[in-house]
């Protein structure tokens, strides 16, 4: 059974950057082949890692929509498209949620999602899952079976907040959580005093920090692959240097 990683997390706190890293980090200790699934609606996972995507699993359910071919299933038909959706790179796959046509809700892309990377689990050791920003796709049981999950903030009051939240539907919801730990990404040097008062008691308690970093904005402004940032990037080691001791 593949170990399932899945990142949380409020909107803007770098859940994606930090879905890239764990790929890279799995890849240099050859965990591999990963999945990698971009489960946001507002897809950027592959802009992270470098990849151009041309089909998604909500691109596949508008075309079964609008008809199967003769003599084909519905289910044949998406287990093709789906599977014209992975993306093949070096040493990982990815897979692209994407957004259904027009308006309505996500709910039947993400059903269908999920049904997939059970049926894909057992080709890949290792689940990467960045989802979408907020807590809806926890209610959705989309992260219903996690080993690791990884809820991220920036250390702001309301990321925090937003954090705990989602930690206290994690468990409301009774899904299967191995194991979970709160990361702070662009953490300023004092902040883990400053915010001492919000982790008082038997709470979510940060695992460590990743701090800020202007090479990684330099590469978001560019529009650079932060996947493909240097092996010194002192972000990037502090990413390692947690994924080290939360992995193994």
């Amino acid at each position: 059974m593949a170990f399932t990683i899945a990142m949380a997390g409020k909107g803007g706190v770098g859940k994606t950057t930090l879905a890239g890293f764990m790929i890279r980090f799995l890849l240099e200790k050859d965990k591999k082949p990963i999945l990698a699934v971009d489960a946001d609606a507002n897809a950027n996972l592959n802009e992270v890692l470098g990849l151009r995507v041309e089909n998604t699993v909500g691109a596949a359910r508008e075309q079964m929509k609008r008809g199967v071919p003769a003599g084909m299933t519905k289910d044949v038909f998406m287990e093709l498209k789906i599977g014209e959706a992975l993306v093949e790179a070096e040493g990982f796959d990815l897979l692209v949620m994407g957004r259904p046509e027009g308006e309505g809700c996500y709910c039947a892309a993400n059903t269908l999602l999920a049904g997939y990377i059970d049926k894909l689990s057992t080709n890949y050791p290792f689940i990467v899952i960045d989802n979408e920003a907020g807590m809806e796709h926890l209610s959705r049981l989309n992260a219903r079976d996690v080993d690791l999950l990884l809820i991220v903030s920036d250390t702001s009051r309301r990321g925090i907040q937003a954090a705990f939240r989602i930690d206290e539907l994690s468990r409301e919801l009774n899904l299967i959580v191995r194991r979970r730990a709160l990361i702070l990404n662009r953490a300023k040097s004092d902040a883990l005093d400053k915010l001492s008062e919000m982790f008082q008691g038997d709470g979510l308690k940060p695992a460590g920090t990743i701090p800020e970093d202007p090479e990684l904005e330099e590469f978001d402004f560019r529009g650079k692959p932060s996947f493909h940032l240097p092996k010194g990037n002192a972000c990037l080691k502090a990413a390692f240097g947690l994924f080290d001791a939360l992995v193994n």
